[in-house]
């Protein structure tokens, strides 16, 4: 990000253009009304599920005492990685000096916001005991990892929310008078919001300084949220968790995950709200370069945590491997690892595959191994206990995700869809004031 905004962009017709275009999708139409039925529909669903579970206990789970984490862990480690792209996409590529990232920082901001806000939410789906939550403040301990983990994943999503708010305001200011198609409250909303922002020099500076410092914050404590996330893990002595490297390789995990919701939602919006000239077929190919690089990475990071306790083959690591490879989750392992990893990599290192409809595709696919993924990481690993299974019954010793359960996880992520679809649908999703100018100055240059 620039240190300073020329403000002559203001002036420019190009302007009024880029903003017609930008704020044209914006309001309430007859297909957000149906597509936000549906999921109300859908998510009224989950929640009478969660009524069920919450009246029953966890008994009405899969979960046992063996398996005492299962699908809303893997759930909850799915949503803190994703959310993890706003970091990568706004802090480390914007302060690098990437311009591509422009129309695309504000939609990882949205997924940040929406996945890490759901991630904390996702905690009380596994309690049995929700009302018991405020204890985890009141009577936590500084020594217990998941104090760790309920500040840190606070703290990202505060300062994701001003990094998505902030950089917003001038194009509030701008859409003021642009904006006659949307509700009366909507407009009344941006005037609001818009804090009497009048485009000044001063109030650029401010803003630029601002964004850059929480730019900065922002990357210890993304980094902080997924390493004290893999901590929960890594801190027990079970086969399959007890690793060193678990901190990078949930990092580099969730650069994967993160970069693959950024494409799919830069193709929905580019495809829905007509706006090809500003996510182009240049931002596509850039992000499967991205893509490509940091799954070259995760997939270096997987042969070691699989290569290294494979070649020792200590007794309890090797029963859980056999069980990966081979055995119950052979099928759901060897899916996730070639058609999440190997696969996509070697179709994205040809351009044809970085193209909008085929990169879309290629990341739903990725995107749904990922959730696999961290499926694999929390369950198999529980089947194996250090005490020997006796005199209980057989299905305590074999986790099958109930109906209920199932539901209640299909609720989150309708939860994050939700949030995304009005930030989507209610403010300009595409930087307005920063694509003005960045323009502004490309037409400076080729007129100098």
């Amino acid at each position: 990000m620039a240190s300073e905004v020329n403000t002559d962009f203001l002036q420019n017709k190009k302007l009024d253009s880029i903003a017609a275009d930008i704020l044209k999708p914006v309001g309430i139409t007859q297909g957000f009304i149906v597509w936000m039925g549906f999921l109300g529909i859908g998510l009224l669903a989950c929640i009478y599920a969660y009524y069920i579970q919450f009246d029953n206990g966890l008994i009405v789970t899969g979960l046992r005492d063996y398996i005492s984490w299962g699908m809303y862990i893997a759930n909850f480690v799915f949503f803190v990685a994703t959310s993890l792209v706003g970091m990568l996409i706004s802090s480390v590529l914007g302060l690098i000096g990437f311009k591509w990232v422009k129309p695309i920082a504000r939609i990882a901001e949205i997924i940040a916001v929406a996945f890490a806000a759901i991630a904390g939410l996702v905690i009380v789906s596994d309690m049995g005991r929700p009302e018991r939550l405020p204890y985890v403040i009141m009577y936590g301990r500084i020594q217990s990892p998941i104090i760790w983990d309920v500040t840190v994943v606070t703290t990202y999503l505060v300062l994701s929310t001003l990094l998505y708010f902030l950089p917003l305001i001038p194009d509030l200011a701008i859409s003021k008078g642009r904006i006659d198609h949307a509700p009366k409250l909507l407009q009344q909303t941006y005037e609001v919001l818009s804090v009497k922002w009048s485009h000044t020099s001063q109030q650029y500076k401010i803003l630029l300084k601002a964004v850059r410092i929480l730019l900065i914050l922002i990357i210890p404590t993304a980094f902080a949220i997924h390493t004290v996330t893999s901590w929960l893990f890594a801190v027990t002595l079970r086969p399959g968790w007890d690793s060193s490297i678990f901190g990078p390789y949930f990092l580099t995990g969730a650069f994967v995950a993160g970069s693959a919701a950024v494409v799919i939602l830069m193709y929905i919006i580019r495809v829905n709200y007509k706006l090809d000239k500003y996510l182009t077929s240049y931002h596509f190919d850039m992000m499967g370069k991205l893509l490509v690089l940091v799954s070259i990475v995760y997939l270096y990071f997987n042969i070691n945590e699989y290569l290294v306790p494979g070649f020792k083959m200590k007794t309890a690591e090797a029963i859980h491997l056999k069980d990966l490879f081979v055995g119950e989750y052979a099928f759901m392992f060897w899916c996730v690892q070639l058609m999440g990893l190997v696969i996509p990599i070697i179709l994205m290192l040809f351009k044809f595959f970085r193209k909008p409809l085929s990169l879309f595709v290629i990341s739903i696919v990725v995107l749904v191994a990922a959730w696999f993924k961290r499926f694999i990481i929390v369950v198999p690993t529980q089947d194996h206990p250090f005490l020997p299974i006796q005199h209980v019954p057989k299905a305590w010793t074999l986790y099958q995700p109930t109906l209920v359960e199932s539901a209640i996880t299909l609720g989150t992520i309708l939860l994050a869809v939700i949030i995304i679809t009005v930030l989507v649908k209610f403010f300009p999703v595409i930087p307005i004031w920063e694509i003005a100018e960045e323009q502004n100055e490309a037409d400076h240059k080729i007129n100098e």
